[in-house]
């Protein structure tokens, strides 16, 4: 019903940027907040992030606050992460995912989009 697609992920140098961009094919109304979660090369899921599609409220993981913001446009049914200065830990595989509640369960995935960060 819900479908996600993200895209913007690349090879990027450390200290680059990256924005990451997720287009979902909903009602602006249907969702409740959005989250970005990645995964790292043999790794589990990490949550990285999330925003309240009502007010604009985010939230983000200590490993990449200060460093990374997570913003949407709710006229274009589009979620953003902009990522900078951008560390080798960051290589992974970033997932968007809706939520129906700020923080709360996710209930449906995009497929992901690979970010490399490499020297």
């Amino acid at each position: 019903e819900v479908q996600l697609v993200e895209s913007g992920g690349g090879l990027v140098q450390p200290g680059g940027s990256l924005r990451l961009s997720c287009a979902a094919s909903v009602f602006t109304e249907s969702i409740y907040a959005m989250n970005w979660v990645r995964q790292a090369p043999g790794k589990g899921l990490d949550w990285v992030s999330c925003v309240d599609n009502s007010s604009g409220t985010t939230a983000y993981a200590d490993p990449v606050k200060g460093r990374f913001t997570v913003s949407r446009d709710n006229t274009k049914n589009t979620l953003y992460l902009q990522m900078n200065d951008l560390k080798l830990e960051d290589t992974a595989v970033y997932f968007c995912a809706k939520a129906i509640s700020y923080l709360g369960p996710m209930n449906s995935w995009g497929k992901g989009t690979l970010v490399t960060v490499s020297s």
